[in-house]
């Protein structure tokens, strides 16, 4: 009988070696292999043993998941690694997510073991001071996986609750709204002086801890590294320390040298008189009304006035009537439900060689994508289309009538090839069309593009993709294993020239062969070519620039 695998599911901590677990140290070296995003994989590389490392770019950890799950069912050990705690926005339900796609259970399945660690709301807050003494909350700002509107809501409601709040994935390069959304909504409802702590890559070489307020918090540098705090009410700046007091009521008094009540004396109603009566299940109004009532004296006297019982979702909406200074009208609760959707994705272009729109073809993307669905022009020479629909058919079929080329999104082989000089070197067309039939659309480790130019001008960059293919003199020139992006990105290798054009097709489908079974889930061609060191019978020259650069990590 086969030995079952395990999967441990690692959270690390900030990334300092002392504020890694003694659990999570054995878990590491005791498995076979570690998976994790290529930034973690660093930070504990020298704790690890394991005889084989995956590491993966930012948002491609189900695929992180579905690597760890086959190598455990092959029944090897398995870590993957999260920053901070695995269950807290880390790989942890994940993991479970696709075991549970494949039927598994506990009893029968392979062993699952979470392995906690601290998370940034608690390393980030001890450099602060002490900001998260009360209730508090954590909100991603990432709309990667959320609708924007949900998150929105939630940081209205930790607002209003006076919660303080730790904001994750607060701004990267793309997304530099939602913090300044997210700003707005709070000083809606807290004090521009609230104090505000930004911590960024805590624990780590490049830490740094700001201390702001709620007004000018944007005036700093904030990024995907940071984690924002953001104080209650009642939270304070001391001697460079972020402060919240453990409660709204003082039960204390802070410098004496004793209690001024004892615990069972603490506990009786007269001393606790915002606290819920356990009998009538009610708390006093002019507690419950005002998070800070009884603080300070009221310079109007006030005489309590009887009024009919109202829920608490009721008096709530006559508050904050009272704050925005409209009428409060009638409260019928309702059940949140947040809408799942199901979104279309796919990419088409006007044809391989073709690079001209029709109106007609114009017109039907309009009508299939709607008012709910977004286009977007790649430089594949694709547009990408997201529609919200559950009847994908009909959204093809409408496509293909105007003579749309349609092609999936994702891990899959894209063409790309030239306009042939808007047709007037077509010699080679017929070539390219063949591998888009045979080829196109192929599922693979890692998106791989194909650049095709139909002479050796190579106008089109065919040398800077994955596999780039020059028609010259009759014949073709292959290049493997361009680094298409990036500061150090580099042409392709060259490694046939003059091929017989009957013989493309077949070299191309071994190459493409060999990629896919050998490669690791996210390792691009040139990954590959570099860590294998040959490819078919081609040997892998290094092609990258022998001028050293620094590098620019994700986030900087």
């Amino acid at each position: 009988m086969a030995q079952k695998g395990k999967i441990f599911v690692v959270g690390f901590g900030p990334g300092d070696f002392k504020h890694i677990t003694t659990r999570a140290v054995e878990a590491l070296q005791q498995s076979d292999f570690i998976i994790g995003y290529k930034t973690y994989v660093e930070l504990i590389q020298d704790l690890v043993t394991a005889k084989s490392i995956v590491s993966t770019g930012m948002t491609e950890e189900v695929s992180r998941a579905q690597e760890a799950v086959r190598q455990a069912e092959a029944g090897n050990i398995v870590s993957v690694i999260s920053s901070g705690d695995s269950g807290v926005y880390g790989m942890a339900g994940l993991v479970y997510e696709v075991l549970i796609e494949l039927g598994w259970t506990e009893a029968t399945g392979v062993e699952v073991e979470i392995v906690p660690g601290i998370s940034a709301i608690n390393s980030c807050a001890s450099l602060l001071g002490a900001p998260i003494m009360h209730d508090s909350c954590t909100i991603s700002l990432s709309d990667h996986l959320t609708p924007w509107n949900l998150i929105a809501k939630r940081v209205e409601a930790a607002a209003m609750a006076d919660f303080v709040i730790a904001l994750y994935n607060p701004k990267s390069g793309r997304r530099t709204r939602q913090i300044v959304e997210a700003q707005r909504i709070l000083l809606e409802y807290r004090s521009p002086d609230t104090p505000v702590g930004l911590v960024k890559s805590a624990y780590r070489d490049r830490q740094e801890v700001t201390m702001t307020t709620l007004a000018e918090m944007l005036e700093h540098d904030i990024g995907m590294l940071t984690t924002v705090v953001i104080g209650n009410s009642s939270t304070f700046f001391y001697d460079n320390k972020m402060i919240t007091p453990r409660g709204y009521q003082r039960k204390y008094t802070l410098g004496e040298e004793k209690q001024p009540l004892r615990p069972h004396q603490r506990l009786k109603e007269e001393n606790e008189p915002w606290a819920m009566n356990q009998e009538t299940g009610t708390a006093r109004a002019d507690f419950a009304a005002d998070p800070n009532a009884g603080r300070s004296k009221p310079s109007i006297a006030i005489t309590p006035v009887s009024t009919p019982k109202r829920s608490s979702l009721e008096m709530a909406a006559t508050a904050l009537a009272m704050v925005k200074g409209t009428s409060a009208g009638h409260v019928t609760p309702k059940l949140v439900q947040q809408k799942i959707e199901s979104i279309f994705e796919l990419a088409v272009s006007p044809g391989v060689a073709n690079k001209f729109f029709t109106p007609q073809q114009m017109t039907a993307l309009a009508q299939v994508v709607g008012e709910q669905g977004t286009m977007e022009y790649t430089p594949d020479h694709q547009i990408h289309l997201k529609i919200p629909t559950s009847k994908p058919d009909e959204i093809t079929a409408k496509l293909r009538e105007v003579g749309f080329l349609l092609a999936p999104i994702g891990d899959v082989l894209s063409l790309k090839a030239c306009d042939f000089c808007y047709g007037e070197k077509a010699d080679s067309i017929p070539y390219a069309e063949e591998i888009q039939a045979k080829l196109g659309g192929l599922a693979l480790p890692k998106t791989l593009n194909i650049g095709f130019n139909g002479c050796g001008m190579a106008c089109y960059r065919a040398v800077f993709d994955d596999i780039g293919i020059v028609y010259r003199k009759s014949k073709f020139d292959v290049f493997i294993g361009a680094k298409p992006v990036g500061r150090t990105a580099h042409a392709a290798q060259p490694v046939v020239e003059g091929l017989e054009p009957e013989q493309l097709m077949p070299l191309v489908t071994n190459i493409i062969e060999e990629y896919k079974a050998n490669a690791h889930p996210n390792e691009r061609l040139f990954k590959y070519f570099k860590r294998v060191k040959k490819i078919l019978h081609f040997t892998y020259q290094d092609m990258s620039s022998k001028i050293k650069v620094e590098p620019a990590p994700c986030g900087d």
